[in-house]
């Protein structure tokens, strides 16, 4: 079920940064607490194909999304150890070394199971040994969100394992967003920072506004 217009779940997670700290981190309330939005994007596996071009996709635009008083997450089911090993494991070799944002280690899944977005294919429970037999790799899909400073998701997305996200798009969803909280005007299709925008009269007729 979509969660956009929610509350981001309250749990906390261990994570992991450039640094080899392991911390755990709530990001419903760090939200809150440090008056930002976050950007949360999961990936499948560390040392894969895909995901290290999405993690250093971010980490190149860290300073955008850091002028939108926005915090940049990454999450996957690895390990602390394992994300530490990437970390420092160099680019050309098909690592994250250079990756500065916090890392989630959702490895028991409590986070990403509330979320409903691991690769679960089939799920079987035998009456006899009480076992459950999952089929499917049991990692997540690409999945996004964007948080607000109150912790309410505003966006949501799920890409199949082989497509990687496009990291400009959720700057513009930022920039949407963030238009929509200062003037209460509406952003419509391919709207960009700079571009009119659209407002409502008593009527629900959308006009178009100059920029602001």
């Amino acid at each position: 079920m979509s969660i956009v217009g929610k509350k981001f779940p309250d749990l906390t997670v261990n994570a992991m940064n450039e640094m080899g700290d392991t911390f755990t981190i709530n990001l419903l309330e760090e939200a809150k607490k440090n008056n930002k939005k976050i950007v949360l994007f999961w990936y499948p596996k560390d040392f894969t194909y895909v995901c290290p071009t999405e993690l250093h996709a971010f980490q190149e635009k860290l300073a955008e999304f850091e002028k939108r008083n926005t915090m940049v997450i990454g999450a996957s089911c690895d390990t602390p150890e394992v994300h530490f090993a990437w970390l420092n494991t160099p680019k050309d070799d098909g690592g994250i070394e250079g990756v500065t944002y916090p890392i989630l280690a959702d490895s028991n899944r409590n986070l990403s199971s509330r979320l409903g977005i691991l690769d679960i294919e089939n799920e079987r429970y035998d009456d006899e040994t009480g076992a459950i037999t999952v089929d499917g790799d049991n990692v997540t899909f690409r999945a996004t969100y964007l948080i607000d400073e109150e912790g309410t998701v505003f966006h949501e997305g799920v890409n199949h394992m082989p497509l990687g996200r496009n990291v400009s798009e959720f700057l513009r969803m930022i920039d949407a967003y963030t238009h929509v909280q200062k003037h209460g005007e509406v952003c419509p299709a391919n709207w960009e920072e700079g571009k009119d925008a659209m407002k409502a009269d008593s009527k629900g007729v959308a006009s178009y506004l100059s920029s602001h």
